[in-house]
């Protein structure tokens, strides 16, 4: 059948329908040429760069936001700046509390828990890693069903009582693991661990409802189609990063030295009562939030444009795109998302929006798992799209996973002293914290102006360009580690100490480079991530999106138990002593680093190719 004819059919069709919301391809074809004579591919590019108000007064938001009651909202009453302190007061709280926990794991595992180093990191890694990973948990329930609001509520909960619990197994006695006696430490009995890793555990399941949805909730809060709140919006993410890092800097500090000299009950204690100070401050700016509605579930959406694709895997795709399957109205088929324009990418999902002779005749197009929008389609080209760039995340989040493994057991075996004061190997993460701390600002008011002039971006670089800037640095980090081990080892020769399970006389702050590194890395990577994700995302799977660039971190730590593992497991053999022994003097912790250094170059290279190939989603 020629394009006229079947063009004619069409028409012919869309004027003796009378089923209300069915949308026909001929009027798809009539609305795009419509829209080619007015001119107005041209104001929907100036509305995908946020320079174009909706119309109306103004006086309401423009991106679908409503208040708690599904309401429009207005602009100058709600959202912006004014709802941003709660929201990253809650994350400062938050985080102050996760990483009171975590920065001094390790530690609690080996001294209280008489666990190996081996051990001890592995448990430590794959507790992070599953931090990471149920934020899918959280990102779809967002989506799909309850909003990002609600999520954030119910399983801050979850991750209170699991902070109740972790303080009980290490305050009530029958809890407790029995205290060492010389050189015999008995080893926790099960009860003890059970209830040690259900309070664990419990937290990481929190923070699978925090994690995805808090940056998005607090991007939220500027209006997309307001050009002076979208430019906002890039600067949110760096200050919610910093009191990340902020929250962070006490628990590294503080907190980590309350957990070694003042006990572990009231060192787990502290983070609890600021979980619940989170809890208080998300709930206190309510009535100046903006929400978006849940969605309907993008893994449901995803399925139906493969099993469609699947079932139509026998027909053309016409060269002409204007002839696949879209609907007529502003907005997409998901309520308050913008439509997707084409992309000539992976056209086999776009079988999936061909529409067929039998739905043709039939009228019928309301069987989603047969026939799907172009905008549905290209939810999934874009999750695609995003893959290879996603994956480069893994090794960097490999590398960040060693400041609370093996940063931690290196700084034990150096001088922890300083005059009559003595430092926790743990703190040193402080100085990544002042690092997140002082670069945050330099790149919003120094660096960002400064590439602004070269580059002629808003932002100074584009996400791509900072994550890229970011796995660079994160080598040297590496670099910078190995080389403090290379001479830590070398004193550890020079003064007979190799055999001798003892800290060598090297001063703990020669690690502060490689912790400065680290935080340096992070500012460039972890932001440009929060970006990148949040606005190549579709409007409808933004949570997912977060969830997926956090599932980076989730992976890198399960990498790092794997190379952890399968490094001592190889440089054992035939009776070795390896790279990783409990003994870090009579090992090779230089090799690691230099291992990990070796895989982030890699990594980095991998990372420039799939940038420089990535395309950009196109709303209409």
């Amino acid at each position: 059948m020629g394009f006229q004819r079947l063009k004619k059919c069409w028409v012919s069709w869309f004027w003796g329908s009378k089923k209300k919301g069915r949308d026909s391809v001929a009027a798809a074809i009539e609305e795009r040429q419509k829209k080619k004579r007015m001119g107005t591919l041209e104001e929907r590019s100036l509305l995908e760069d946020g320079l174009v108000q909706n119309e109306g007064s103004g006086l309401y938001t423009g991106d679908g936001s409503v208040d708690l009651n599904g309401k429009p909202i207005l602009k100058q009453k709600t959202g912006n700046w004014r709802a941003c302190p709660f929201i990253l007061g809650t994350e400062c709280c938050e985080r102050l509390a996760y990483y009171g926990i975590a920065t001094n794991l390790v530690t609690y595992l080996t001294s209280k828990l008489h666990e190996g180093s081996v051990s001890a990191a592995r448990n430590v890694t794959t507790w992070a890693g599953t931090c990471y990973l149920s934020p899918l948990i959280g990102a779809v329930l967002a989506d799909a069903y309850w909003g990002r609001y609600w999520t954030i509520a119910a399983f801050s909960t979850v991750y209170f009582i699991g902070m109740c619990t972790l303080t009980l197994s290490a305050t009530i006695p029958a809890f407790k693991p029995a205290e060492c006696v010389g050189s015999v430490c008995p080893s926790a009995t099960p009860a003890q661990y059970a209830v040690f890793f259900l309070g664990l555990y419990l937290i990481a399941l929190g923070t699978g409802g925090i994690k995805p949805c808090v940056s998005s909730f607090g991007a939220d809060q500027f209006d997309d189609t307001d050009s002076t709140e979208r430019v906002k919006k890039g600067s949110f993410f760096n200050w919610f990063y910093f009191s990340i890092n902020l929250g962070a800097l006490v628990s590294s500090s503080l907190i980590v030295w309350i957990q070694d000299n003042a006990g572990w009950g009231l060192g787990f204690g502290i983070p609890a009562l600021f979980m619940a100070i989170a809890i208080a401050s998300f709930f206190s700016g309510t009535p100046l939030y903006r929400f978006q509605r849940p969605r309907g579930s993008p893994l449901t959406r995803m399925c139906q444009v493969l099993v469609a694709s699947f079932h139509k895997s026998n027909l053309e795709v016409p060269k002409d795109s204007s002839l696949l399957y879209e609907i007529q109205d502003e907005n997409s088929v998901v309520e308050g998302s913008r439509k997707l324009e084409h992309s000539d990418e992976l056209k086999c999902l776009d079988k999936a929006a061909v529409i067929s002779d039998a739905e043709l005749k039939s009228g019928d197009f309301s069987n989603t798992w047969r026939l799907c929008t172009v905008t549905q389609v290209e939810e999934l080209k874009i999750l695609i799209r995003m893959f290879p760039i996603w994956a480069t995340g893994i090794v960097f989040s490999a590398v960040y996973a060693q400041m609370s493994t093996m940063f931690v057991e290196q700084g034990m075996m150096m001088d922890t002293t300083i005059g009559s004061f003595t430092i926790p190997a743990a703190s040193l993460s402080t100085f990544d914290v002042i690092s997140v701390i002082f670069w945050v600002p330099v790149y919003d008011w120094v660096i960002v102006p400064i590439a602004r002039n070269f580059t002629g971006k808003e932002r100074g670089f584009s996400e791509l360009q900072r994550m890229g800037i970011g796995l660079f640095i994160s080598v040297l980090s590496m670099v910078a580690a190995a080389l403090v081990e290379i001479n830590r080892l070398r004193i550890a020769r020079e003064l007979g100490l190799t055999d001798e399970d003892v800290a060598v006389p090297l001063s703990i702050l020669w690690q502060i480079p490689q912790y400065f590194l680290v935080g340096a890395a992070e500012v460039f990577t972890f932001i440009g991530q929060l970006e990148f994700f949040y606005e190549q995302s579709p409007d409808s799977m933004r949570s997912l999106c977060s969830a997926l660039s956090l599932l980076t971190n989730s992976l890198g730590n399960y990498l790092s138990s794997i190379i952890v593992t399968l490094v001592s497991y190889l440089t054992t053999r035939g009776g070795k002593t390896g790279w990783l022994p409990d003994n870090l003097n009579e090992g090779h912790l230089d090799y690691f680093f230099w291992l990990l250094a070796g895989l982030s170059i890699v990594n980095m290279l991998v990372y420039v190719i799939c940038a420089g190939k990535y395309k950009r989603k196109q709303a209409s």
